[in-house]
């Protein structure tokens, strides 16, 4: 039972991996039991078993394993972290689960498998289950297929990939097991329940019987859908929606495509070798042979992507030219497979081939007929009907009515695979065109096919879509088109226009009657009477109905205007008296006011009005009086074109009439918002043309450039207007030449630049009026629409609708412009000297080709073999030509406009290629071609296919880089995708991990835009195909891009609902009015009257309802709405983005002198996504109330939105810059206000401003501090003072001294007194960059021109005087006589007032800071001494100041960096070596520190501390010095600060690999740079070491370095100690001392086992190293015997199995003989005193650590150790003193030191506590007289230089006052034996670099420092206090004065000024500086150190023969 007490006890990880069965078992039950126990998923209890789940479910017992697989399904199924384990222990499963005999394992194996799948793993499972059909054990495959087929029955095909699971398929039908053939039967039948028929082809090729068998099984399945029944985590929720919709029956049978479940064949390199020679044979056979080689090929279903484009251009050359119809059809099937198995990616051909396969239905024979048919219904299906439709319509004009026939049966068959989306307006327009001719065209089959083609459209787009266009056809050929429609079936299923159609009938049916009504048949029967054929013009309301109004006869027309006009009016109408037509008149108006809509019979009416004298009235009165009614008659009526046609010709007859004009304008406009805008202008303008009356065309003119204004220019036919605007232009008449003008510059605003292209071959002297007209208009927004919009606005159906309609325009606009064919001047010559060997005339052709283009200008689509020319010529050898090429490619693009779009595939893609091109003009040339080609095409062609992911694909690190910055360029700007940019995601997973550092960068920019449009799901779910190392690499990167990921941009068609169709863009796209192009519908004018609430909210809630005058209440609810929510939005590491993005500038510098527009528009632009909309339209309003508005909104939010403030408040405070330039005075003061209320509030939260938001608001704030009004300088200096709470007081220093430079003399005052105001607050560390530079600065000002300036900069230089005594003089430097006496004046003024005192200063101003300057006394002299004397020193000395040494940065004082760090302080940096005794005078004034919560620099610019310390760590390593300097700085303020020390860990390493990368670029680049100052090298080693020697102080963090770092650092600090040129340096020698004493530290400190194994490797390579000095090998050597003296205090804590294994790598690279042969004897020592130690310290015990050694018999090691330990077992009873003395083993001693070492700890703890000091120092005092021989030593070795003579001091003064001062006692009595044994053995040798036990040359200062603790140790009084050289002074070099780092001096003060005042106050200074050289070294010492060595020499020399 002694086994089982054991294990009983352990925990229960710990049982679940012991090696007894049993105890694993009750592990695996408690596991079981704790894992069901725990309720939080994301416990860290659950991480203990990460790593033990895989040897849970691999148990070797069988019991066990059961037990543990039981308790492993629990840990999946409640875990949040069992996805880590998924593939480890899946694939235990499959290989030692699935293998076990017993069902109940195999069972749990697959619940296992299920629960992964459950909890989102399912891709790296289904991985492991398919690996495992490669078993070779066929249990395990039966179990693999078994768990696939659960879980394809429980999860559904959704969430298992079939694909992979089919690919194999075939492959397990195949195998030699029955069970393994039976279960794949199972999972074929599964399969197929999931995608039924898609399965057929992939098993096509399986054995018959084995087919036959599954068709069996197949049929029996049930037809209904099968159904998920088992959920993912994620779609928890939605489960119970899954079960009520399939409790509903909604479930449809998922389609599922087996061409993607096929695997793609590679077809080109099977091609017959001479298959291009055969098939341009002359004999037929040949021809035919190399056809059916192709055609065997392409039969497979799926052909892999490659380049098919010269097999294209054969197949293609057989269709169009070969004679044999055999052939023809036999390549039109190698066609139609080539582009069956490739799908998109046969897209890029499909321009070349169909217009060839359209000529060639000119045969007759139906087989041939046949194969084109199906040839181009295959390749309409690789392309879009957009690309080809240029070809089709230019074949519809053919003569050949076959041709016509099969084309438009092309058309009707590719309609039916259509949506109304993808078949828009733009596009339906030329085609119904071309078949409108076609329907009366006079063969019957072509008619027949054109009705079908028609009648398809109309069932896929709808009648509402169609009908425009079908407005001319008679009734006849309407219904056979509808009839057709009614017949088509569709690809996707039903008529997808019906319910447009039912909607659309039932207004009809309401109307008609009104319009015609009976009157309707009447005219038909009358149509023989008529001399012509019927007129009918159809007028389109715009709610889709087409209201047929006919021409109706005069007599109808009296007929009807009597039933509703009086008798009396119509008899009138035509009197000879003007008063009774006036009368007459009168009443017309009257009756037509008060008909209603439905009531009045328009046409009547006006025809009635036109009846004569109609329009040639010549009463004015009586024609002003016609004119209003027609307007009237427009305005209320259902006003028909047929009725506008009888007045329109009269009004435009009277427009030019000085008194009627603006009447028949008025009822123009009316009519033109009655038949919309572009039908009126046409027949107005073509009226107004047509006669000769300048006047009226003149007007006209002039009313249509008012009517654009008034109704946007949607729909007009610009073409038609151009001709009439060139006629005008040439009018002689400058009226007309003016109105001309005027009506172009509005054309302009709608238009753009492309409108001036119509007019350049104008005269000179006009085209100057119409460039200057252009101009005027240039800037300019085109006025939003006030009419057309309220009557047509119903209109607006949807969205996609709209946008059609845009497109529409912007094509109108781009079709006007008149292109040239140039297909007939690519002539086959050109196209062979484009491809010529010779470049020159390669160069020739592209020369032709480029004056081509550039003589067509625009040109049309069609370049015939242009494009495979172009194609050939993009990848040139010469790089010349290519960039010629790219630049024609450019001006192709521009020429053909969006045309181009069809070449995208062929020529646009290729382009892409040029981008991995190494040059880097070509690729620039590449970029800029793309760029323009895309701006033709959009981004859809270019992303749609495999194109872009092939090119991605490629690891060319150019073509990457440019590629995927040109996509993060593109991808934010678009507002959808096609589903094909998820292929390029894989690839741009290897670009993250790519080699080349700029491709990842690339990459990783790409990422959140990828992801916008993807999303974070399917982003995260490709990743589960990469290794998983580089798995969590992409994941961990995705989460970041998640957070940064912009939302998508907003709809455009919101936007231009503002201003609909009015405001284009500059370019030729304009925006669209809703309802307002050629043959938009009319609206019913009653029905938008009588509505009712619901059609009138439908219309409001409409997103393209324009704002015009309808609705104004609408927009104000919907703002009311919108205030509700927050008006500061957090966005997820915006603030940080946006800094990054001003770095990197990105964007613009916050840095002005005045706010300029693209200043305003950027903040705009960033606010958008972060600021309510409502907040953000008020604080970019045009009128200040608007600004007050947002100011009094966001004081309301500021306490309720804290976050979101702090979130945005670059932003604010970046909105409150603006306001500071606006000269409203309200505005001002309120921002004022606000800023208060903000600083005190983030004063409150602890927020501390970061440096961009100082940078960009700070400046600006203290230009207000100038500000006239006392008011507002009164807040600003408010707002100041607030501001240092949340911004150090060191840094607004720097700021307001910058506004003291400014011309503003109020300024200039209020900035000085606020400096004084600082430093009285702060004291004078406040002054940068230092006090000196800072005085000066504020001297200047004492001579200002302003009085009010000299009174502040003297008031703020007394201040400092004050606070700093007469240094300020010397400070200052020279100042003229009469400034210096202005300056005495008024310090004597304010020494006479008490004012002055110190201490007053807590009171005076406790607002300001939170501790004055109290200790600043100290320091200073009374003021009211006699003053004459001191200036008259300061004077003299002031000569000097001029040039006195300024302390480096690094080594001055800066109170931010130093808080709350008040601890013990180390004084362990040596001393620079210059002394400037002027520095004595550069007092250190040392305030309390201020205590603030954070310090500033670090939280600058992240608020995640691991990420700032990375980024900060990033910069040490950088190349530039200052950037170093600053990350260092920055370092050492967080190592100095012990709670914030502990944030550097986990990052030890990476800051030692940073520092000694910069060790090695100083050694390698720095230094041997002449450039460079070697001051500022200097600089950077003192921060290197200083920072390291803060790091390796703290023994928390030094033991965090690791072996490899270590080795590395100590080869940087022991290369740095040799490099010769460091020595050369001023202060050379100071910085290998420190280097020094670094090096003592890091082996002191480090982690021991490290740095000892770190060392042996390091002494291992240097002895390999040829290229290393001996020097080098020998200092290794040192550190090692340094190790080894420490050995005893640090054995317990090394990990010896470790060392050991080190030492015999050691000795096998180097066995003893190898050893033997160096030069030096030293290796061999250092190797065996070491291994001699350690078998002293751990006896036989040692050969237990040999573990790690492999082969331990031929280990030279043990051999060596069994040796040692046999020697010294003989040798026991015999130590030699010599041995004692050097302290190699004192294990006998160890109990007894340890007591005593206790007892000296407790006595020094009293020592340093403040209360128990003296205390301390007694007992202190009392053990040594005791014990004489006890070695205090290592106690005060690890403190303070300060500390230990300190406490020397103590010790010698209690020694004074017991025994009296004048006694010395003797050293009688003690022999030498005892002084020596008080040396204790680690001061044999301090520094590694020079002492040693091998008897060599020893540093005096070592036995300086002997020779003084004897002379101690004995009584006699040392050298005086001034003279001892501190302990720490044991360096390499001797009588160097030690340095400390900045904070260290400023401990050390303030030490001295706190615990020991008392003490010694009757030193003087000097002595204190002593300890702190860097502020000023002794100046009165009496002797120097140096000068001693000889003597002390001499004095140890007698010491020594003395012992012997």
């Amino acid at each position: 039972m002694g086994d089982d007490s054991e294990w009983i006890k352990l925990s229960i990880d710990q049982k679940c991996e012991h090696k007894l069965w049993k105890a694993r078992v009750n592990g695996y039950e408690e596991a079981l039991k704790l894992f069901q126990k725990i309720e939080d998923e994301k416990s860290p209890e659950w991480s203990k078993y990460l790593g033990l789940i895989k040897k849970f479910v691999t148990d070797s017992n069988a019991v066990a394993q059961l037990k543990g697989l039981e308790a492993a399904l629990a840990y999946v199924e409640n875990a949040h972290v069992a996805g880590k384990t998924t593939g480890e222990v899946i694939s235990g499963v499959v290989n030692k689960v699935f293998n076990q005999p017993k069902a109940r394992a195999k069972e749990l194996g697959i619940d296992i498998c299920l629960m992964y799948i459950e909890i989102e793993k399912g891709e790296p499972v289904q991985e492991e289950l398919l690996k495992g059909l490669d078993n070779k054990n066929p249990k395990i495959i039966v179990a693999c297929i078994e768990t696939l087929r659960k879980a394809l029955s429980e999860f559904g095909s959704k969430i298992i990939s079939l694909k992979p699971i089919i690919k194999v398929l075939p492959k397990l039908f195949e195998s030699r097991e029955k069970a393994v053939r039976d279960e794949a039967k199972l999972l074929a039948v599964e399969i197929y329940r999931w995608i039924r028929d898609a399965l057929r082809p992939p098993l096509q090729n399986i054995n018959s019987v084995q087919l036959k068998e599954l068709e069996e099984e197949w049929v029996k399945l049930p037809p209904a859908a099968p159904k998920q029944t088992r959920f993912l985590r994620s779609q928890q929720e939605l489960k119970a929606k899954f079960e009520q919709q399939q409790a509903a029956g909604g479930d449809v049978v998922p389609q599922v495509d087996a061409y993607e479940l096929l695997e793609a064949v590679e077809i080109l390199s099977k091609l017959p070798k001479d298959f291009y020679d055969k098939i341009e044979a002359k004999k037929w056979q040949e021809r035919k042979e190399a056809l059916e080689a192709v055609e065997m090929l392409v039969k497979n279903p799926k052909l892999e992507a490659g380049d098919y484009a010269d097999m294209v251009k054969v197949l293609k050359k057989v269709v169009g030219k070969d004679t044999n119809v055999m052939l023809v059809a036999l390549a039109a099937k190698c066609l139609a497979g080539l582009a069956t198995g490739l799908r998109k990616k046969f897209g890029q051909y499909a321009g070349q081939v169909v217009p060839t396969i359209l000529e060639k239905f000119k045969e007759k024979k139906p087989q041939v007929v046949q194969a084109l048919q199906e040839a181009i219904d295959a390749i309409f299906l690789t392309t879009t009907l957009q690309n080809i439709s240029e070809d089709i319509l230019a074949v519809m004009d053919n003569k050949n009515p076959t041709i016509k026939q099969q084309t438009s049966l092309f058309i009707a068959r590719s309609f039916r695979h259509c949506t109304p989306s993808s078949l828009p307006k733009s596009l339906l327009k030329p085609f119904c065109a071309a078949l409108l001719k076609h329907i009366n065209d006079s063969a019957p089959e072509v008619r027949d096919a054109a009705f079908e083609a028609l009648g398809t459209a109309l069932k896929v787009a709808g009648e509402k879509a169609v009908n425009p266009f079908l407005a001319d056809v008679d009734k006849l050929k309407l219904d056979r088109i509808k009839e057709c429609a009614e017949k088509v079936e569709l690809a996707y299923g039903k008529n997808t226009g019906g319910a447009a159609d039912k909607k659309e009938c039932r207004p009809a049916a309401g109307k008609t009657p009104v319009l015609s009504g009976a009157a309707g048949d009447k005219d038909t029967k009358d149509t023989s009477a008529k001399s012509g054929p019927l007129k009918k013009t159809v007028c389109l309301a715009h709610d889709g109905v087409n209201l047929v109004v006919f021409c109706l006869q005069i007599e109808v027309c009296e007929e009807r205007a009597s039933a509703v006009l009086p008798a009396s009016c119509i008899q009138q109408l035509d009197s000879g008296n003007w008063k009774e037509r006036l009368a007459c008149m009168e009443e017309f108006q009257k009756a037509v006011e008060l008909m209603e809509r439905s009531e009045m019979p328009c046409q009547a009416l006006v025809r009635m009005l036109a009846k004569k004298p109609g329009w040639k009235e010549t009463n004015f009165q009586v024609m002003q009086m016609k004119l209003h009614i027609v307007a009237l008659i427009a305005q209320k009526g259902n006003f028909s074109k047929t009725s506008a046609q009888i007045v329109l010709d009269g009004l435009v007859d009277k427009i030019g009439d000085v008194k009627c004009g603006s009447n028949a304008k008025e009822a123009m406009t009316a009519i033109a918002e009655a038949c919309l805008l572009p039908w009126t202008a046409e027949q107005v303008m073509s009226m107004a043309f047509s006669q000769k009356n300048p006047k009226n065309q003149s007007e006209t003119l002039n009313w249509l450039s008012n009517a654009i204004k008034e109704f946007g220019f949607s729909g007009l036919n610009v073409k038609a207007f151009i001709s009439n605007v060139k006629t005008a232009l040439a009018a002689t008449n400058p009226a007309v030449r003016t109105a001309a003008i005027t009506l172009l510059g509005v054309m302009y605003l709608y238009v753009g630049p492309p409108l001036r292209m119509f007019f350049e071959d104008e005269k000179p002297a006009l085209l100057s009026q119409i460039d200057a007209e252009f101009e005027k208009m240039q800037g300019q927004t085109a006025p939003a629409p006030t009419r057309g919009t309220s009557r047509h606005s119903g209109g607006s159906g949807d969205d996609g609708e709209e946008r059609d309609e845009q497109e529409d325009i912007g094509n109108d606009v781009v079709d006007l412009l008149p292109r040239t064919e140039i297909s007939d001047k690519i002539t086959a010559e050109l196209v062979s000297k484009i491809g010529d060997k010779n470049w020159k005339i390669r160069k020739e052709g592209l020369d032709e080709v480029t004056s081509i283009i550039n003589d067509a200008k625009f040109i049309q689509p069609n370049i015939g073999e242009l494009s495979a020319a172009l194609k050939c010529r993009l990848n040139d050898s010469n790089k010349i030509l290519v960039q010629q090429t790219l630049s024609i490619l450019q001006q192709l693009a521009m020429a053909m406009g969006p045309n181009i779009r069809q070449h995208v595939k062929n020529l646009g893609v290729p382009i892409i290629t040029v981008l991995g091109d190494s040059k880097n003009n070509v690729r620039a040339a590449a970029l800029a071609t793309v760029n323009a080609w895309t701006e033709q095409t959009g981004m859809k062609e270019w992303l749609e296919g495999e194109d872009l992911s092939e090119e991605l694909k490629k690891e060319n690190p150019f073509l990457r880089q440019e590629l995927l910055g040109w996509l993060a360029d593109k991808l934010p700007t678009l507002r959808s995708v096609p589903s094909d940019l998820l292929l390029c995601v894989p690839h741009l997973y290897s670009c993250l991990e790519d080699r080349n550092g700029d491709v990842r960068k690339k990459a990783q920019d790409a990422l959140p835009f990828f992801m916008m449009h993807l999303g974070f799901e399917k982003m995260a779910k490709a990743t589960g195909k990469l290794k998983p190392t580089s798995k969590d690499q992409v994941l961990a990167m995705l989460e970041k891009a998640k957070a940064i990921m912009p939302a998508k941009p907003a709809a455009p068609v919101k936007a231009s609902s503002r201003v609909v169709g009015g405001a284009a863009p500059a370019k030729f796209q304009t925006a669209s009015d809703s309802g307002s192009s050629t043959m938009e519908p009319k609206p019913d004018p009653k029905k938008a009257k009588a509505g009712g609430a619901a059609s009138k909210a439908k219309c409001n809630s409409l997103l393209m309802e324009p704002l015009g005058k309808k609705v104004p209440s609408k927009p104000n609810l919907k703002e009311d709405d919108d205030k509700s929510g927050p008006i500061f939005i957090i966005v997820p590491n915006g603030k940080e983005q946006r800094m990054k993005d001003e770095k990197g500038l990105k964007v613009l510098k916050w840095n002005f002198t005045t706010p300029r527009d693209e200043y305003i528009e950027q903040l705009k632009t960033q606010m958008s996504s972060c600021v309510a909309r409502w907040v953000q339209d008020e604080m970019f309003h045009t009128d200040f109330q608007h600004h007050n508005k947002a100011l009094a909104a966001m004081v309301e939010h500021l306490e309720s939105e804290k976050d979101g403030v702090i979130s945005c408040l670059d932003l604010i405070l970046k909105w409150l810059t603006l306001r500071f330039f606006d000269t409203n005075t309200s505005v001002l003061m309120k921002a004022l206000e606000y800023l208060k209320l903000l600083f005190t509030l983030l004063s409150q939260e602890e927020y501390h401003l970061t440096e961009n938001e100082a940078s960009s608001f700070i400046p600006y704030l203290i230009l207000k501090v100038g500000e006239p009004k006392d008011v507002v300088r009164k807040d600003v200096r408010a707002i100041l003072n607030r501001m240092c709470l949340i911004y150090p007081a060191s840094k607004m220093f720097t700021f307001i001294m910058e506004g003291t430079k400014s011309k503003n003399s109020k300024q200039r005052a209020e900035c000085l007194e606020e400096l004084g105001c600082l430093v009285e607050s702060y004291g004078m560390n406040v002054c940068q960059p230092t006090p000196g530079k800072a005085l000066k600065e504020m001297a200047i000002h004492i001579g200002d021109r302003d009085n009010t300036v000299r009174n502040a900069a003297l008031n703020t230089i007394v201040t400092v005087y004050n606070v700093h005594g007469d240094q300020v003089f010397k400070l200052i430097g020279n100042l003229s006589e009469k400034d210096m006496s202005m300056l005495e004046e008024r310090i004597k003024r304010a020494a006479k007032r008490p004012a002055a005192a110190p201490a007053r200063q807590a009171e005076e101003k406790p607002q300001r800071a939170p501790s004055t300057n109290a200790n600043a006394s100290v320091l200073r002299k009374g003021p009211a001494e006699d003053m004459s004397s001191k200036l008259n020193q300061a004077r003299n000395t002031s000569g000097h100041s001029e040039i006195t040494h300024t302390v480096p940065r690094e080594f001055q004082l800066d109170l931010d960096e130093i808080e709350n760090d008040n601890g013990t302080v180390r004084c362990e940096m040596p001393a620079l070596v210059q002394h400037k005794l002027d520095d004595i005078f550069e007092p250190v004034l040392i305030p309390e520190p201020k205590i603030r919560a954070v310090s500033p620099h670090f939280d600058d610019m992240h608020s995640n501390t691991a990420s700032t310390i990375n980024f900060v760590i990033s910069q040490v390593a950088s190349g530039d010095i200052n950037t170093s300097i600053q990350a260092l700085a920055q370092i050492d303020e967080v190592l100095r600060q012990e709670d914030k020390a502990e944030a550097m860990s986990g990052h030890i390493d990476q800051f030692l690999i940073a520092t000694f990368m910069q060790l090695r670029l100083i050694y390698n680049t720095h230094m041997a740079d002449e450039k460079l100052d070697k001051d500022e090298i200097v600089k950077l080693y003192s921060c290197i070491i200083g920072n390291m020697i803060s790091l390796f102080q703290m023994e928390s963090l030094a033991r965090e370095a690791s072996t490899g770092v270590l080795k590395d650092l100590m080869h940087g600090l022991i290369t740095l100690m040799l490099d010769s040129r460091v020595e050369d340096l001023e202060e050379g020698q100071q910085v290998i001392r420190s280097v020094n004493l670094l090096v003592v530290k890091v082996l002191e400190k480090s982690d021991q086992t490290n740095i000892l194994s770190a060392l042996l490797v390091l002494l291992q390579d240097s002895l390999l190293a040829t290229a290393s000095s001996p020097k080098f090998s020998e200092l290794v050597m040192k550190c090692l015997w340094r190790m080894v003296r420490l050995l005893p205090e640090t054995i317990n804590s090394i990990n010896l199995d470790r060392i050991l294994l080190d030492i015999h790598i050691f000795m096998k690279v180097f066995p003893k003989e190898k050893l033997k042969q160096c030069k030096s004897e030293f290796p061999i020592r250092t190797l065996k005193t070491l291994l001699h130690t350690l078998c002293k310290l751990k006896g036989p015990k040692i050969l237990d650590h040999l573990t790690m050694i492999e082969n331990k018999n031929e280990s030279e090691l043990e051999a060596h150790l069994c040796r040692v330990m046999k020697h010294s077992m003989d040798q026991i009873g015999s130590k030699t003193d010599k041995e004692t003395e050097k302290g190699a083993s004192r294990i006998d001693e160890k109990s007894s030191k340890a007591k005593v070492n206790d007892f000296l700890a407790e006595i020094f703890k009293k020592i340093g506590s403040k209360e128990n000091t003296k205390e301390g120092l007694a007992e202190l005092y009392e053990y040594k007289k005791k014990y004489s021989d006890a070695d205090i030593e290592p106690f005060l070795k690890n403190s303070s230089q300060f500390f230990q003579s300190y406490v020397e001091r103590g010790l010698r003064h209690i020694e004074m006052e017991k025994e009296g001062k004048g006694r010395i006692p003797s050293s009688t009595g003690i022999s030498p034996q005892t002084e020596l044994t008080c040396v204790p053995t680690s001061t044999n040798t301090v520094s590694s670099s020079i002492g040693n036990t091998n008897g060599e040359e020893v540093g005096p200062s070592v036995y300086l420092e002997r020779l003084k603790i004897l002379r101690q140790r004995c009584g006699l009084d040392n050298a005086k206090q001034e003279d001892r050289p501190p302990l720490t002074s044991l360096l390499s070099k001797p009588a160097a004065p030690t340095v400390a780092s900045s904070t260290d001096m400023l401990h050390s003060k303030l030490s001295q000024l706190r615990e020991s005042r008392e003490h010694y106050q009757h030193l003087d200074l000097d002595s204190n500086q002593t300890h702190s050289s860097g502020i000023g070294t002794t100046t009165s010492s009496s002797s120097s150190t140096a000068a001693n060595i000889d003597d002390l020499k001499k004095r140890l020399e007698r010491i020594k023969s003395s012992r012997k």
